[in-house]
Order: structure tokens, then sequence, then C-alpha cells
């Protein structure tokens, strides 16, 4: 039957006006979720105009790719594609409310871990939730009840290009502004949310898939001249170990104890009169201590992950993802392959299954010579928390296996029980919640304590081993426990407003213990990072780190740099803080305003964003494969298993 003009033309204004109706409720979707769901840390009139608008093309561009199907399949891929763009949208909520991050491509990679943080994930629902998705019910009930006629019809490629013209226009345009209120937004996007703010949720989509690609080829096009300027950069900028203390701690054992989610301000923090950390506050005072009160964590989206490596290699992680599970058979130089040169036997201890974080894989790369995973713990149903086995019978049941290990020993602690949602049953409980009304950040002091009496029992444990005098000991926290989300109830905690400065800058310090058998030990004021803490023991070992491409510097030597870069490109030193694109002084946390201030603080900015280009070119490039240092043997993956069964047991 022939259509007549007049029918067709009413027709095609159904299917549009449809299709408009479906990019106003996306686009003002977008807008209320990015308003609310997220802190982007919108400040001038640019900034709020920019993200009413960036969702807009990117709607009207996705949206309008159902023209491209023919007859009724318009509808149908109309409603698919509005139903991924929401999908993505609350996944990247749900994200940002566990990790305060947003969605990257590499971080899908990481399926191995939803098995253990399934738990964790419940716990992010909020009631509301359900209208992420009403708006597709809305537009699905207009076309089952017929309040919108489906008809057969084909839309012409001119009116099609047209609408996808104006979309990219649109989105131009954006670009356009964006990078007038932030230059070189896309070649300087190290924090994602610039892209997010300025862009919107799907063109930062888009910008990752663009990011994750080219990280993904570095590698193939990769060659040893690549490694010139890091190599340059590591030499010119070596701190030389301090005399006092280089060699301190030669042959001795190192444990290292990784105190997941504990931050700095727990320390002397004091909860309806009782100390949270009593045996941690107490090593702030132990004479053979040395207890740093301006330490940062230096981790994004692999957060535990991440401390791992960049402690281990003093390199930063990725911007995207984690490098434990996309780039875990790189070539390194890590902690325990540079200490099997001098005799030592490695190992990590860890209450959770061995394929968490791609740990027993990773660490093959790493050179760990025994990896004791839950598979050698008796795991007990009482006895575990979220991530694996409590760290009160962890550290019990880890004592009888470092015992038998081959000394000198390099050996890492991995604790799980003070980690989000931060749950701890009342019995084990041994202090009050806090009374914020927040259940996690109130949750989070109970667990804290639970952390620190494990803690203590195992130290009294090393003690009556024998080998706490004969041990070096590095406690670090490893990353934020109450991230950002949770600020108005830290300002009840801290009893102060959580600005900005405070909540990224402040908040990111974690604590870091160094206790060394024979020196003086004190607070240490020093800035430093995660990926200080390698030259440092290494130092105390009496391995000069100089031959090694490490970004970090020896906290305790006296040119010790002490810019301390975030993985964002925010950084912090002693006199100036970058956080949110302002300039902070570091003590009194006022925003920078002479013009001489400014000019030196972009001077630290430039050092900040040199050593996560060079990172990044060293971990994505593996450049490491074309540089072997003198009296170093790169490390034989083949030579190791961690399987229980076919794994010798250390002796």
């Amino acid at each position: 039957m022939k259509i007549s003009s007049k029918t067709k033309h009413r027709t095609i204004n159904n299917y549009i006006s449809f299709f408009f109706l479906a990019v106003v409720l996306l686009w003002l979707k977008t807008y209320i979720v990015q308003l609310t769901q997220f802190d982007l840390g919108v400040g001038n009139t640019l900034q709020q105009i920019l993200l009413f608008l960036n969702p807009l093309g990117s709607s009207l561009f996705f949206l309008g790719l159902a023209f491209l199907f023919k007859g009724r399949k318009k509808y149908i891929w109309l409603i698919i594609i509005y139903f991924l763009l929401t999908f993505l949208l609350f996944a990247n909520v749900m994200f940002y409310r566990f990790f305060n991050d947003f969605i990257t491509l590499p971080t899908l990679f990481q399926t191995q871990n939803f098995g253990d943080v399934s738990g964790s994930i419940v716990t992010l629902f909020k009631p509301y939730d359900f209208l992420f998705f009403l708006d597709i019910l809305v537009l699905i009930g207009l076309l089952v009840f017929r309040f919108v006629k489906i008809e057969n019809i084909n839309i012409g490629r001119r009116k099609i290009a047209a609408l996808l013209c104006l979309a990219l226009g649109i989105s131009a345009l954006n670009l356009a502004l964006a990078e007038a209120d932030r230059p070189q937004l896309l070649t300087r996007g190290f924090d994602r949310n610039y892209i997010v703010k300025y862009l919107g949720m799907y063109n930062y989509t888009i910008y990752d898939a663009v990011q994750s690609t080219r990280a993904s080829a570095q590698r193939v096009l990769a060659d040893s001249d690549d490694l010139t300027e890091t190599i340059n950069f590591t030499r010119s900028n070596h701190a030389e170990p301090n005399p006092e203390y280089f060699g301190v701690g030669k042959g001795m054992n190192v444990i290292l104890v990784h105190l997941e989610s504990i931050q700095e301000f727990l320390i002397d923090y004091e909860l309806h009169g009782e100390e949270v950390t009593p045996f941690l506050n107490s090593l702030t005072m132990e004479e053979n201590t040395l207890y740093f009160d301006n330490f940062f964590h230096q981790t994004a989206q692999g957060k535990t992950a991440d401390a791992e490596f960049i402690l281990s290699n003093s390199l930063l992680g990725l911007p995207q993802g984690s490098v434990f599970t996309i780039k875990g058979l790189n070539t390194y130089q890590a902690a325990p392959a540079i200490l099997d040169q001098q005799g030592y036997t490695s190992a990590v201890f860890h209450g959770n299954t061995g394929s968490f974080w791609n740990r027993d894989e990773v660490y093959k790369s790493l050179g760990y010579d025994y990896f004791f995973d839950s598979s050698y713990y008796e795991m007990i149903p009482d006895q575990l928390a979220d991530y694996g086995l409590m760290d009160k019978p962890f550290f019990e049941q880890s004592i009888p296996m470092l015992e038998t290990m081959q000394q000198p020993f390099y050996s890492k602690f991995i604790t799980v029980t003070h980690h989000y949602p931060f749950s701890m049953d009342p019995d084990e409980a041994t202090i009050e919640r806090h009374t914020t009304g927040n259940k996690s950040v109130d949750n989070y002091f109970q667990t804290a304590r639970y952390a620190d009496e494990a803690l203590e029992q195992f130290f009294a444990d090393l003690k009556e081993s024998g080998l706490y005098d004969n041990s070096i000991i590095v406690m670090y926290g490893d990353h934020y426990g109450i991230s950002q989300n949770h600020n108005k109830a830290m300002e009840t905690v801290l009893e102060k407003e959580v600005t900005p400065f405070v909540s990224k800058a402040e908040l990111q310090r974690v604590p870091l213990f160094v206790r060394v058998p024979g020196i003086e030990g004190g607070v240490n004021h020093e800035y430093g990072g995660q990926m200080d803490i390698l030259p440092t023991l290494l130092h105390l070992l009496g391995i000069n780190t100089k031959d090694y491409v490490q970004l970090g510097t020896d906290l305790l030597a006296e040119n010790h740099d002490e810019i301390v870069p975030f993985r964002n490109g925010d950084f912090v030193s002693p006199t100036i803080t970058f956080v949110d694109g302002n300039f902070y002084d570091s003590k009194t946390g006022r925003l920078l305003e002479e013009e001489a201030q400014i000019e030196r603080a972009k001077k630290y900015q430039e050092i900040a964003e040199q050593k996560l280009e060079l990172s990044d070119q060293v971990v994505n490039g593996d450049l490491l494969r074309f540089y072997t240092p003198e009296n170093f043997t790169p490390v034989d993956r083949s030579l190791f298993n961690y399987h229980p069964s076919q794994n010798d047991f250390p002796n």
C-alpha cells in the first residue's frame, strides 16, 4: 500500500517525537546524576554550563545511531542503546561509591575479583537506585500501550547525517569551551574527574577506550631508546644514601606488614575516651622505630594491588586499571628479585585466594619464591572476613611458616579484616562504634581496633620466635579506608570542615613505621610517598639503588625529593599542595594567589607530571626488558609455582 505524503509526514514526526523525548530524558537524567552522584569539583559558571551541556551531544549521537536501522528495528535499537547508556551510567555510580573513581576499560578485565567483592557491592545500593531505570519503563510503556504508534518507515540518509553532524557539532563546541577553561584537557588527562566534568560520562568512555588502546599498543612499538629519558631522570634525581643509616640493617630479615585501609588520622585518635589504635600509637614512641607522619598513599584503581606494586618497584600504578591484572607478565626489577641476588628468600602471606588481583601470576614476575595464600591456611568459617582470613588467626597461623623460612628472608603480610564495608562481629569488637550516623564510618573504628590488636599479637609472636631482634619491620597503610563520599561524616570525626584540601590531600596520609634494631627512633616529618619505601629499605640493607630505575628516593637521604605525585596529577609537598586544579599552602590550606607562588607551584606540577609520564612509559612499554643493571639477573617466571602440591615448603 502506498503511503501518502501526508501520512508519511505524520509518521516521521511520531518517531522523531519519540526519539527527541528519549534524548531529553537521557540528557536530563545524566546531568542530574553527574551533578548529584559524583564529586566533580564544579567551580565557576562555565563549568556549571558545561556539566549541563555535555550529555546533550553524546545523547543525540548515540541514540541517533538507531536511525541507521530500518523500519520497526529503529524503536528496538533506540531502547537497547538507551538501556546500555543507562546501565553504563549506573555502573559508574556504583563503582564511584566504592572506589571514588570511574570505570575504565582495564577494570573490566578484573572480573576474577568479583566473587570476592560481591559482598561489599551489596552495601552500595541505595533505596532510590530503581529511579535510574524508571524512564526506560516509561519509554517501553509508550510503545507497548501504543501512545506512540510504531510505523515501518525509513529515514533518509541526509537527515540521519544532519542529525549526527549536529550531535558532533554540539560535542565539538563542548570540547572547545572545555579547552578554554582547562587547556590541554585531553593531553594531560591524569584526572578522570576533569574528563567527566568537562566532557560528560559518555564522551569520557570514548576517551578512556582510546587511551587504553594506545597504552596497549605502546609495548609493541617500544624500543630501548624509549627508556633513555627515564634512566637519565632517575640518575640525575638519585638521592645518595645517608651514611648514618646506610647498611645499618645489612643481612637482617625484612618483614613488611600491609595495613589494610589504615589512615594516618587514626594515630592517637580517641573515641569514647579510648585510643582506637593503642598499639600503633605506642610504636610512634618505640626506641628503634621511625614513624613518618607526612607519608601518602599513591594508589589509583588498583588500590591494594597498586600499593603492592609501588612498594615492590618504586614505580607508580597505571591511570586505568591495575598493573597486576593487565601488565602482570612485564619484566620488573622488584624488591624480591633484587634481594635474591643478596641471598634472600622471599615470600608473601595472604589469607585470600591466590588468584585475587592476579597475584599468583604477577608474583612470578616480581620474583617471589613463595606465595602462601588461603590454600595454606585453615579457613575456619567463623574466622573469615569478607576478603579472607581475619587478621588474628592469619598472623597466628603464619608464624610457624615464617619460622621455617631460610634466613635472611624478605616477607610480606597482607591483612584483610579492616576493609570496606568494615563488618565486625559484635563479639569481636572491643570498642563502641562511632556516632556519626554513617554506617561505614562508624564501623571503621571497630575493625581498626581489631587490626591494632592483631598487630600487637603478631609482634609478641615475633619476639617469642626469636625473629624480632634480627628483622627490619616496615608497616604501611595501603590506601584510604574512608572515601570522599563520606566527607560529611568525617567532619564529625575530625571536628572540622572537610574542604577539598583536607579531603584530597590531608586525608590521603597513611602511616609508615620502619623499625630497625639498633637505630634511634622517633617521629620523622619528611614528606614522602609509597614509591619512596623501596629505595629507603634497600639503603638500610646496604644496597645502593643508583643503577636501578626507581622514581622514588630514600626518605632518610639529605636530598630526598619531597614532591609526592598522586596518580590523578595532584601532588603534595611541604610547602605547596595541588588538588582540583588549585594550588594551596601546605601548612595553612589556603589558596595561593601571589604570582610568584603560583609560578613556583607550576614548576612543582611539572615535576609531578613528569614522574607520572615516565612511570607510565616504563610500565606500558615494558621498557625494563631493555635494561639490566649490573649484578642483577632478570627474573625467570618458569621457576615459580605456588600451588601447595607442587611447591616445596621452605626450610
